[in-house]
């Protein structure tokens, strides 16, 4: 019997995360799972090669992780009030590795996460982090796209 007990979402902070909660509650609520959300800080080593490079992403790591935390905060007050026991954490690094490693050491049963989040010359230089996150994840991965939902 498939058992889905935790659910993890990833979460970027910028318009497409709250179209994409809908579908993620609703899974949890179906199936009796937790919902756990984290969201990645870029490590110094995507700013390597950057004219600042990598002295000035140390300077205001500790800044960039205590604002992540805060927006998680908010995030989960204004869009999460309904769901009890939501878990939260911050980490640093390669976003679609660091969302696969906590997925693997928490004993994660489904990610569910965006697509498309960034576009452009964005997308080019940080490659699609839903890309590798399906690709080397060992539990399921639903993506949705938030710019084909009707909510």
């Amino acid at each position: 019997m498939i058992e889905v007990k935790k659910i993890l979402f990833p979460i970027d902070f910028f318009e497409n995360s709250p179209k994409i909660l809908p579908y993620v509650k609703f899974m949890a609520e179906k199936m009796g799972a937790k919902i756990e959300l984290i969201h990645v800080v870029r490590g110094a080593g995507d700013y390597a090669g950057f004219e600042l490079g990598i002295a000035w992403y140390s300077s205001l790591k500790e800044d960039l992780i205590g604002g992540a935390e805060k927006a998680m905060s908010r995030f989960v007050d204004e869009y999460m009030s309904d769901i009890k026991d939501v878990k939260t954490i911050v980490e640093v690094g390669d976003i679609a590795e660091k969302i696969i490693d906590y997925a693997n050491k928490n004993g994660i049963d489904m990610i569910i996460m965006g697509t498309h989040g960034r576009k452009g010359l964005e997308q080019i230089m940080f490659g699609s982090v839903a890309t590798g996150v399906v690709r080397d994840a060992t539990c399921p991965v639903i993506t949705i796209n938030p710019y084909k939902v009707n909510l």
